[in-house]
């Protein structure tokens, strides 16, 4: 744009330069005309010109407005522009491949949850509750056949079986939606998570939790709870240690969870194979931010921060 209004602004000057007109002082009134003339026509010229220069930023600005997530590939495309209208072009088209890779890899990684949840309760479905289920029908039809006492036996081991798969059930409900998040809060939520996983991992949690915890959403919540429980599966699952931390507290408008383990610890990035993808994607549904910090040797440390929605 600058070279264009450097044009039109030398091709007045040789105008100016190469034709017989003169400026006297005071102006007549016929060189008053020719001077309005060439400022009439020195604006429409910049207007021409510039009104082209700047057509591929209307057609970016439309492409911009049209862009639908669930449609990719449209990209735009300059027959003539300026080099900075251009790069910016370049730099919009590779924002969209980027967004849209990265979508790509999100609903991968979304639906590969969804599978692997899927998987999991069916496995434990047919694994636990099943081989339960399959006991008491034994030995219902046991008691059927034996005589009164092994019956009475039989009939009250049966009792005892039908009680563990009804808590089996419960703890699979509350795996897929914890019912103290709802009833108890948030605090009570992760104290009852964290004892569950003390008992069935034998690996002792320190608890620390704030008692001034600000009142949060129940999206907040659920991904608070939801990402303490994937740090402290990565703690049974990889991390060889026999004690960890949890702590809960609010610190300049956020409130932050901290899982710390002693665990063997890695060096580098940590890998998404770990869940710190899943993690990640959680955290950004609520603007919040994950850091994961781990040295060899000297365990790993999670910590998720939510800013605290002002009301």
């Amino acid at each position: 744009m600058l070279l264009t209004n450097a044009a039109v602004l030398v091709g007045v000057s040789m105008f100016y330069v190469l034709s017989p007109a003169t400026i006297s002082s005071p102006v007549l009134l016929s060189e008053a005309i020719v001077l309005v003339a060439a400022i009439i026509i020195t604006l429409f010229l910049n207007l021409l010109l510039l009104e082209r220069a700047l057509a591929p930023l209307e057609q970016l600005r439309r492409l911009m407005q049209a862009v639908d997530p669930l449609r990719p590939g449209r990209r735009i495309e300059l027959q003539r522009a300026d080099s900075d209208v251009a790069a910016l072009a370049d730099a919009f088209n590779t924002m969209l491949d980027r967004l849209e890779t990265e979508r790509r890899v999100s609903a991968r990684r979304a639906v590969a949850a969804q599978e692997e949840e899927r998987r999991r309760v069916a496995r434990e479905l047919h694994d636990e509750l099943g081989q339960v289920l399959t006991g008491v029908l034994l030995l219902i039809d046991e008691a059927n056949r034996a005589p009164p006492q092994r019956a009475s036996q039989a009939l009250e081991e049966g009792r005892e079986a039908a009680r563990a798969a009804i808590e089996e059930v419960r703890r699979i409900v509350r795996d897929l939606r914890p019912e103290a998040l709802d009833d108890l809060g948030l605090a009570s939520a992760l104290a009852a998570l964290a004892t569950s996983f003390e008992r069935r991992t034998g690996i002792r949690v320190e608890r620390r939790v704030a008692a001034d915890l600000p009142h949060l959403s129940s999206e907040q919540d659920l991904v608070l709870y939801r990402v303490t429980q994937e740090a402290l599966t990565n703690v049974a699952r990889h991390a060889h240690a026999r004690h960890a931390e949890l702590c809960i507290e609010q610190i300049d408008g956020h409130v932050r969870v901290v899982v710390r383990d002693d665990g063997c610890g890695f060096a580098g990035a940590p890998r998404d194979d770990r869940g710190i993808g899943g993690i990640r994607e959680r955290a950004m549904l609520v603007r919040g931010t994950v850091d994961v910090q781990s040295e060899p040797g000297r365990g790993t440390q999670v910590v998720l921060s939510i800013p605290v929605q002002q009301r």
